[in-house]
This record gives structure tokens, C-alpha cells and sequence, in this order.
């Protein structure tokens, strides 16, 4: 298992994976298109050569992120993937100088146990403002959110 900073010849794979997720309506769906814009947030794991999970860091303020697009294929899960690819986006966190992470989750315990805790949306009114509000689930969000502080 290799967790690295995604490349653009990676960007088809990211897709692929998050859009699997984005059918079962456990991930909101991201367009080829922003993850191409947005390349440089991601980090992908590799089994054998083959990427197998995915997740984002992206910086909305001097002191606050968000992981985003977290997702490993079913039969890659319960490995460690995803909590490794997590601990890469804490630890690029930390270098930038963040002090605040969050995501947006429908499985919150999974981020409890990497040491986040439940809070509330607007606690994070840049990801409301610029993102949430232009969703199609807006008004019918059962996205919980999480967050740690790396101070």
C-alpha cells in the first residue's frame, strides 16, 4: 500500500472511484472536470499499481480545510486505507499551518476514531457560502459534520 499526492494522469481513475460512490448516494458527486481543477488536493493510495482509494485536502481559509472525496472501493475497505489517507491530509494540514480540519460525512464514526468530533455547519460558513449553498441538497443535507483541531 503507497499513499500519494494524485497526478493528472490520475484524475480518470479519482473519477471513476467517486462516482461509484456518488451513484449509491454515499458521496456527493464531483465532475472530471473539478477534480482536474482541483488535482493538487488529492492523494491516492495504490495497491499493486492500482489506485484503490482516494481523498482531498482542500484549503478554504488561513486556518481551516476540509477533506473531501474520501472514498476506497469495497473490497479495499477495512484495511486501513482510508484512515492513512486521512493521516496524509492531517499531516499536509499541519505543514500548510492549519489549525482547523473538517468534513462533511454520512459516517461520522469513522471520523470519531481518528480523533474528530461532531460539530456544526455553521461553524464553517466559508464551505456554506461558496459550496454547500449551490447543492442540490441544500435543503435536505443529512451530511454530518465533523472536525479536529491540530493546534
Amino acid at each position: 500500500m503507497k499513499i500519494r499526492k494524485a497526478k493528472v494522469k490520475d484524475a480518470t481513475e479519482i473519477f471513476k472511484i467517486l462516482q461509484h460512490f456518488a451513484l449509491k448516494e454515499v458521496l456527493l458527486p464531483r465532475s472530471l472536470n473539478s477534480i482536474y481543477e482541483n488535482i493538487r488536493d488529492f492523494f491516492v493510495c495504490e495497491v499493486d499499481g492500482k489506485i484503490v482509494g482516494v481523498g482531498s485536502l482542500h484549503v478554504y481559509w488561513e486556518d481551516l480545510a476540509e477533506i473531501k472525496s474520501l472514498a476506497v472501493k469495497e473490497e479495499y475497505q477495512h484495511l486501513g486505507i482510508g484512515r492513512s489517507i486521512v493521516q496524509e491530509c492531517l499531516n499536509e494540514a499541519k505543514e500548510l499551518g492549519i489549525k482547523r480540519v473538517f468534513a462533511l460525512t454520512y459516517v461520522p464514526d469513522f471520523f470519531r476514531k481518528i480523533g474528530f468530533e461532531i460539530t456544526d455547519k455553521s461553524n464553517f460558513p466559508q464551505k456554506v457560502w461558496t459550496e454547500c449553498i449551490h447543492c442540490v441538497k441544500f435543503n435536505d443535507c443529512h451530511e454530518i459534520p465533523v472536525s479536529i483541531n491540530l493546534e
